[in-house]
């Protein structure tokens, strides 16, 4: 079973850095989402492949038309939040109002349920683990941000599986997609999305591939974007993970659409006996409503950080 995602983002939402960490930034970027996206989605037609697209509320917001142009293709839509912000650095009233603004965008775009959910960055941690019941609140019975292993954001090092799970809490489940990894070394890896797959042979990729019965893969449209600005203040590492293996990418996106098969999200969630996969308990700690507050019509903005703590 192998899992298509895609974190629909424009090529300047780098997080974590000074100049492109929050919204009111952005507008001096030259948004590049059209040329990307098209591109990104005739390669899935060429393929005959659907893909699930984690949507930013701010893209959503901004260009609906591109929204609107996946789901008549027939990909599926989830939220990945309004604004794009680490949860680490919103309070949690901040990340419900987020969410709920953003749910709010999409479903209004598409007239579906949005009920699948990636968080920004994988920044969903033990420090965060209160996001979950948010999630809960909010509609959300299907998500994938768990990335178990070391990251600049966070990551779960030790989280328990790298196969779909339940969470439980509260009383509700949680479906759970956990990106893949690759043990090197005796250490855990990442290698299915992003700068990881950018950075690793191809030929070591389809060798992991072809040893693991579930694969969780994620990209975003500008990991195939050659011809991308710099973001020049970002720190030499994450140059390296935002920029290498640009040149290349697409060629190696079509190898890997031509030798492995891929589903979205609620395909292999249908593919699943959930009755029988590994369930982890996470401990209320919140004590969150059960359901959400109604979501007003008036409503305009979401409650976004403006600012970082110094």
């Amino acid at each position: 079973m192998n899992v298509l995602t895609i974190d629909l983002e424009d090529w300047f939402h780098i997080l974590g850095n000074k100049s492109t960490a929050l919204p009111e930034q952005w507008k001096k970027f030259p948004s590049r989402l059209h040329e990307n996206n098209d591109r990104l989605l005739d390669m899935l037609e060429k393929h005959n492949t659907k893909a699930t697209f984690f949507v930013l509320g701010w893209i959503a917001e901004r260009y609906p038309e591109v929204v609107k142009k996946i789901h008549a293709a027939g990909h599926e839509i989830g939220a990945h939040s309004y604004g794009h912000q680490l949860l680490f650095n919103q309070t949690p009233e901040e990340m419900r109002a987020d969410m709920l603004y953003s749910i709010k965008l999409l479903e209004d775009l598409i007239g579906n349920k949005i009920t699948l959910y990636r968080a920004p960055g994988f920044s969903l941690t033990h420090k965060t683990s209160y996001a979950w019941e948010i999630l809960a609140e909010c509609g959300i019975t299907t998500e994938a941000s768990v990335f178990p292993a070391k990251r600049i954001h966070g990551g779960i090092n030790d989280f328990s599986y790298a196969v779909p799970c339940r969470l439980r809490i509260n009383g509700t489940e949680i479906k759970e997609f956990p990106v893949s990894t690759q043990k090197i070394f005796g250490k855990r890896f990442v290698f299915s999305g992003g700068g990881y797959f950018r950075f690793f042979s191809y030929y070591f990729i389809k060798k992991w591939m072809k040893d693991k019965s579930y694969v969780m893969s994620y990209f975003h449209p500008r990991d195939f974007d050659s011809g991308q600005p710099m973001i020049e203040d970002l720190a030499w590492y994450r140059k390296f993970m935002s920029y290498t293996g640009l040149k290349s990418s697409e060629k190696k996106f079509e190898r890997l659409l031509s030798d492995f098969t891929f589903i979205n999200i609620s395909a292999a969630s249908g593919m699943i006996n959930w009755e029988t996969t590994p369930v982890v308990d996470l401990k209320p700690v919140l004590h969150l409503r059960a359901a959400p507050k109604p979501v007003k019509a008036e409503i305009t903005e979401p409650f976004l950080v403006t600012s970082r703590p110094k």
